[in-house]
């Protein structure tokens, strides 16, 4: 709720900026030389860069939009697309555990929905516990992610994309104090994912004891 918040409250049409989100990531992504990376606007899914297709997806309003959320968001993805080019190590152990941990999540997924049918079927309450003990390991890979995630956004907004924006001369100083924000919203969004998933956690371990 306070990262909606927060993209909401700057997201007040600016007619004084120069471009659109859009127009400044791929300006960002020019003047970087990464050659290869593309921008496109997105109805659903958040704001991202996909380092599979190399290319940075930002919703409509932010892509179309003049506003201080939409520039600072713009600046964040194209951020992760530093960090992909100049092939960050926590950038790289965040994908490949992503990776591996992607299929495993899915097929512990259905393995809790159909384990416990299974049990009462065998009528075996140990095999109840093998599936939540599977859920545990899922939730720990997940959180062990999201913990390796942290660092690599706040690296992108505070370690390129807030040096970008300042340094450029694209913001005015009385515009950075909620260029912060916005940055500060956009990397704590996986703050409220780990949270839920220590909670899970918790919640699947009590289940177990």
């Amino acid at each position: 709720m306070w990262v909606r918040h927060q993209l909401k409250k700057h997201a007040r049409p600016r007619p004084d900026f120069p471009g659109t989100g859009g127009q400044l990531a791929l300006h960002l992504i020019q003047r970087a030389g990464l050659s290869g990376v593309g921008v496109e606007p997105i109805d659903e899914g958040g704001d991202h860069y996909d380092p599979e297709t190399r290319t940075i997806r930002l919703s409509r309003s932010f892509y179309r939009g003049k506003s201080v959320s939409a520039v600072a968001v713009a600046a964040h993805e194209v951020g992760h697309a530093l960090q992909h080019a100049r092939n960050e190590k926590l950038f790289y152990l965040r994908m490949s555990l992503a990776k591996s941990v992607q299929p495993i999540s899915k097929i512990a997924g259905a393995l809790l929905i159909v384990g416990p049918m299974l049990a009462m079927i065998v009528r075996a309450p140990s095999f109840s516990l093998v599936f939540l003990l599977l859920g545990v390991l899922t939730l720990v890979l997940q959180l062990v992610i999201h913990l390796v995630t942290l660092p690599v956004e706040f690296d992108a907004s505070f370690g390129k994309a807030l040096p970008i924006l300042s340094n450029g001369a694209y913001l005015a100083p009385s515009d950075l104090p909620a260029t912060r924000s916005v940055l500060r919203a956009a990397s704590l969004t996986y703050v409220a994912q780990s949270l839920a998933g220590v909670f899970n956690l918790w919640r699947l371990l009590r289940l177990i004891r």
